[in-house]
C-alpha cells in the first residue's frame, strides 16, 4: 500500500520569485520630472500627491503606466501593432518590476451621439439577446433590437464561377434592425432655420450663407455657385422651386467645378452628415453656436426619443420592452432582472446581474441605459469605466487611477475607498492620484510631489506612511489636517433668481430662489439633480458665464497664448513695433519654420513602432523662421516671448515699450488664477487636469457677466489650490458679480453665502430641495447627508 507523499517541508530561504515585491522607478525625466526615482510596493495601495502640475500625471500615467502598455503591446504581432497606437519608451532610465497596467482615467467616453450608457457598458448587447430569445412577439436575432441597425431588403441577380461555367442565380436578402426609420435611431429630429441658414437677399456670388466654412471664395461657396444648377448672380428669394429644391435636399450628384470632378449635394443632407453626426459637445464653439442658432432639435415623434422601430418596442417580457428597460433607472432594472427566472438564458442573465448590480455598488445606479454617454460628467465616466473591472478574476494586476473621487459627495467617497481596498486585497497594485484627505487617508504608501508646481516641481518631496507625511512639513503634509472654518458672517444677497418649476432629468417641480450677489453653492450626493437644477433651468442670457466641466481639446500646436486669445494682441504688437503684417508671428502661419511646419520638431513615422520627434535642426526648436525672430518687441522676440513664464509676461507687457493693455488683461486673469508659473508657448497637451481647468477658469473670467456659473472648479486641485479658489471666488463676488458653484468639496461649502442641498438621494430618490439656507444653519440643523459630513469636516 502506497501512501501519498507530503509536501516538502518549506524552509526560511526566500523564493528568488518573492524578491520582486517592489517597482521601482530610476531616473524619470518625463514632461517636468526631475531624475524621480521611487520605489513602490506592490499588493498595496499608493497614493501620489501634491499641487496641480506637480508630476503626479508624468510619472503614474506618462512613466509608469505608458511604459508597463507599451511592453505589452510588443508582445502582439508587427501586424497587430500595426491597427494599435504607437507608444514611445517613456524617457527614463529604469523601469523594474511592472505588472500589466489597467488604466481608468478621467477622459470623458467618446462623445458619439450613438454612444449610450447601455452600448458603451455592453448592458445593451446583453439586453438584445434576452429579448430575443425571451421576447414575446418573437420579432427577430439580437440585431432586431439594435438601434444601429437599419432594416434592409434586397434581391437580384448574381454571377457565380462553378467548375469552369459561369451561371446566374437570383438572391434575395433581408436584414431586420431596430432602427427608428423616422430619426435613424437618433431619438431626436431636426428642423433647421433656413433664415439662419442664409440670407435670401443675396445670391451666390455675394456669399449669402451664414454656416461656418461656406463663404463664397471657400470651396463650398465655390461648389454651389459653380454647380450650373443656379445662375449665380439671381437672389435665393427669386428662386424657381425646383432651385431651392436642388439648393436645399438634392441628392448627391458628380458635376465638374473649375475642371475638378466633385459631388454636389444639397444644403441640409451635407449639414446632416457633416455636422449633425457629430455630438455637440465635441463641435467647435463657432459650429455648436450655429447649430444652436439654426437647428432645433425635438424629441422623434414616431420612437418618443426611444431610437427603436416599432416592431422592437412591440416585443416584451413580463410586460417590459427593450425600450422600457433602457429608461428605467439602472437600479430598478436590476431589480427586474433579478426577479426573471429563466433556465434556457441562465448564464446570460447572470452575467446581466452581475453588470447592473456592479452599476448600483459604484453608486451609479441612478443613471439609465439610453443616457448620451457624452452627457456624462468627468467622474461618472471615469466610473463607468470601473465597472468592467470589478468582478475580474485577474489579480496582479496595476490598476492606475486619476482621482477616483471627482464628482462624488464626501457620502459616496468612503464607498469609492471600499472599491479600491478590495481590488487591492485581491491581490492587485492599486495607484491612485489624489488631492482629498479622505481618499489618501487609506493608502498603505504615499508619494508625494513637488515642491511647487511645473518647473518649481517635478522632485519627489516625501514618500513613505500617511502619518510620516503629516510631520514631513511638506505642502501637503502641512495641509493635510486643514479644515476649513465656517464663516463669522455672511453677504447680503443683492436679488434673487427664481426657479420655478424645474423638470429637467430627476427633478420634481423644483421651486428654488438663487440668491444674487453673494457666493452660492448647489450640492448634493452625485445624481442628486445639481447640474440638471443649475445648467437647465438658468436662463441662458447674455448676463450668464457657464464654466462646464467639459475638458479644453488642444493638439501639439495649442498653447496658453493661442488657447485664450493672448496670441492675437502680442502679434499686432510685434507687427505695429516692426511695420510688418501679423502672420509672421504665428508659428501657424507665415512665420512658421519651413523645415519643420512650425511645429518645433520634425517627426519620423517607423510604422508599428513608435515614431521619433527630433527638435528642427534649422530653428532650433523656436518654430519661427530666422528673419522673423529678427524683430523685436522691448529688446525680446516672439521666441523668447512665447518661453516667458506668465507672471514675466505680465512685468514685460504692463509698462515700457511693450506695454500691451490688451495682452495684460489676459495674463492678470491666468496669474489669478495661480498659474503664473505656466510659460506661454507650452503645448497644452503637457497641461495637468488641474492646470487645464484653471486655464479654462481664466479664458472665461474675461467675459462680461453678471452671474457665474462653475462646475466642480476644485476638479485636479490641491488643498493650497483651493485656497487660492476661494480666494479668486470671493474677488469675483466683491466686484458685484454673482457665483454660483456646484460643489462637493466642505471648503468650498464652508466658505459659502449660501447653500442649496439636493437630495435626499440620487436619481428618482433625489430631485427635490431637502436644504437652503447658509453653512452655519446646515451645520446646525444636521438634517441632512451633507449637513452631518459638513458639521463633522468643521468640528462643529
Amino acid at each position: 500500500m502506497s501512501t501519498a507523499t507530503s509536501p516538502a517541508p518549506t524552509t526560511d530561504a526566500a523564493h528568488p520569485a518573492d524578491a520582486h515585491d517592489l517597482i521601482r522607478v530610476q531616473g524619470a525625466r518625463e514632461n517636468n520630472l526631475k531624475d524621480v526615482s521611487v520605489e513602490l510596493p506592490k499588493r498595496r495601495l499608493t497614493a501620489f500627491t501634491g499641487v496641480s502640475g506637480s508630476g503626479k500625471s508624468s510619472l503614474v500615467f506618462a512613466t509608469i503606466a505608458a511604459e508597463s502598455q507599451r511592453m505589452i503591446n510588443e508582445t502582439y504581432s508587427t501586424f497587430v501593432q500595426g491597427f494599435m497606437p504607437t507608444l514611445a519608451r517613456p524617457d527614463v532610465d529604469l523601469l523594474d518590476g511592472l505588472t500589466t497596467a489597467i488604466i481608468i482615467d478621467q477622459e470623458r467616453i467618446g462623445a458619439n451621439p450613438r454612444s449610450t450608457v447601455g452600448t458603451v457598458t455592453d448592458a445593451n448587447a446583453l439586453l438584445r439577446i434576452l429579448f430575443s430569445r425571451l421576447g414575446q412577439p418573437h420579432v427577430g436575432s439580437a440585431q432586431a433590437f439594435s438601434f444601429n441597425v437599419a432594416s434592409i431588403s434586397g434581391a437580384g441577380a448574381v454571377t457565380l464561377e462553378r467548375g469552369g461555367k459561369t451561371t446566374k442565380e437570383r438572391r434575395s436578402f433581408s436584414i431586420t434592425g431596430g432602427m427608428c426609420p423616422r430619426c435613424e435611431g437618433m431619438g431626436q429630429v431636426t428642423d433647421f432655420d433656413l433664415t439662419e441658414m442664409y440670407d435670401d437677399a443675396k445670391s451666390l456670388r455675394e456669399g449669402p450663407f451664414r454656416i461656418p466654412g461656406y463663404s463664397s471664395d471657400g470651396w463650398y461657396g465655390r461648389i454651389f455657385a459653380g454647380s450650373g444648377f443656379f445662375d449665380p448672380d439671381k437672389p435665393i428669394r427669386d428662386y424657381s422651386e425646383q432651385e431651392l429644391q436642388d439648393l436645399l435636399y438634392r441628392e448627391p450628384t458628380k458635376i465638374k467645378v473649375e475642371g475638378i470632378n466633385l459631388t454636389y449635394e444639397g444644403l441640409i443632407p451635407k449639414l446632416q452628415k457633416s455636422i449633425l453626426t457629430k455630438d455637440r459637445e465635441a463641435m467647435q464653439p463657432h459650429v455648436r453656436a450655429f447649430v444652436e442658432r439654426a437647428i432645433t432639435f425635438t424629441t422623434c415623434p414616431e420612437c418618443d426619443g426611444t431610437r427603436l422601430n416599432e416592431g422592437a418596442r412591440s416585443s416584451k417580457i413580463r410586460g417590459i420592452s427593450i425600450a422600457d428597460a433602457c429608461r428605467m433607472q439602472i437600479s430598478d432594472l436590476a431589480r427586474w432582472v433579478g426577479e426573471l427566472d429563466e433556465p434556457s438564458v441562465a448564464p446570460l442573465l447572470a452575467n446581466l446581474r452581475h453588470l447592473l448590480d456592479s452599476f448600483v455598488e459604484i453608486g451609479l445606479g441612478y443613471l439609465s441605459l439610453e443616457r448620451p454617454s457624452g452627457t456624462l460628467s468627468g467622474g461618472e465616466a471615469q466610473r463607468t469605466k470601473m465597472i468592467r473591472h470589478l468582478g475580474s478574476s485577474l489579480t496582479d494586476v496595476t490598476y492606475v487611477f486619476d482621482e477616483p473621487t471627482i464628482g462624488l459627495h464626501p457620502h459616496d467617497i468612503q464607498r469609492m475607498n471600499e472599491l479600491l481596498l478590495r481590488l487591492r486585497d485581491k491581490g492587485n497594485t492599486v495607484l491612485v492620484v489624489e488631492h482629498k484627505p479622505e481618499a489618501i487617508a487609506i493608502a498603505d504608501h504615499v508619494v508625494d510631489l513637488g515642491p511647487g508646481a511645473g518647473s518649481a516641481g517635478g522632485q519627489v518631496v516625501y514618500q513613505g506612511t500617511l502619518e510620516g507625511l503629516r510631520a514631513s512639513g511638506t505642502l501637503t503634509g502641512r495641509h493635510l489636517d486643514d479644515r476649513a472654518t465656517l464663516k463669522p458672517s455672511v453677504r447680503t444677497p443683492t436679488g434673487a433668481l427664481a426657479v420655478r418649476g424645474a423638470r429637467a432629468n430627476n427633478l420634481r417641480d423644483v421651486d428654488v430662489d438663487i440668491p444674487l450677489g453673494v457666493l452660492v453653492v448647489v450640492t448634493g450626493v452625485a445624481g442628486s439633480g445639481k447640474s440638471s437644477l443649475v445648467h437647465g433651468s438658468l436662463p441662458r442670457g447674455a448676463d450668464v458665464v457657464s464654466i462646464d466641466q467639459g475638458a479644453i481639446r488642444g493638439s501639439r500646436r495649442s498653447n496658453p497664448a493661442t488657447y485664450t486669445g493672448l496670441l492675437e494682441p502680442v502679434r499686432k504688437a510685434f507687427a505695429k513695433a516692426n511695420g510688418v503684417k501679423p502672420a509672421l508671428f504665428s508659428p501657424n502661419s507665415e512665420g512658421a519654420c519651413p523645415t519643420c511646419n512650425g511645429a518645433g520638431v520634425v517627426y519620423t513615422d517607423l510604422a508599428m513602432m513608435a515614431g521619433v520627434a527630433a527638435p528642427c535642426e534649422q530653428c532650433e526648436g523656436r518654430r519661427f523662421q530666422a528673419e522673423v525672430l529678427e524683430y523685436k518687441l522691448g529688446g525680446k522676440d516672439i521666441s523668447e516671448v512665447l518661453a516667458m513664464p506668465v507672471t514675466e509676461a505680465l512685468e514685460f507687457f504692463g509698462a515700457g515699450e511693450a506695454r500691451t493693455p490688451a495682452a495684460w488683461t489676459v495674463l492678470g486673469h491666468l496669474a489669478d488664477v495661480g498659474l503664473g508659473y505656466i510659460s506661454l508657448g507650452q503645448p497644452l497637451t503637457t497641461l495637468s487636469g488641474g492646470e487645464r481647468q484653471r486655464l479654462k477658469l481664466a479664458t472665461h473670467m474675461g467675459e462680461k457677466g453678471g452671474v457665474y456659473v462653475l462646475d466642480e472648479p476644485t476638479t485636479g486641485l490641491h488643498l493650497a489650490d483651493v485656497e487660492q479658489l476661494l480666494g479668486l471666488l470671493d474677488r469675483l463676488v466683491d466686484s458685484g458679480k454673482s457665483v454660483v458653484v456646484i460643489e462637493h468639496h466642505q471648503a468650498v461649502m464652508a466658505h459659502a453665502d449660501w447653500i442649496i442641498d439636493l437630495g435626499p438621494g440620487a436619481g428618482h430618490d433625489g430631485g427635490r430641495v431637502v436644504f437652503e439656507g447658509t453653512p452655519a444653519d446646515l451645520v446646525a440643523a444636521r438634517s441632512t447627508l451633507t449637513g452631518e459630513h459638513l458639521a463633522a469636516y468643521v468640528g462643529a
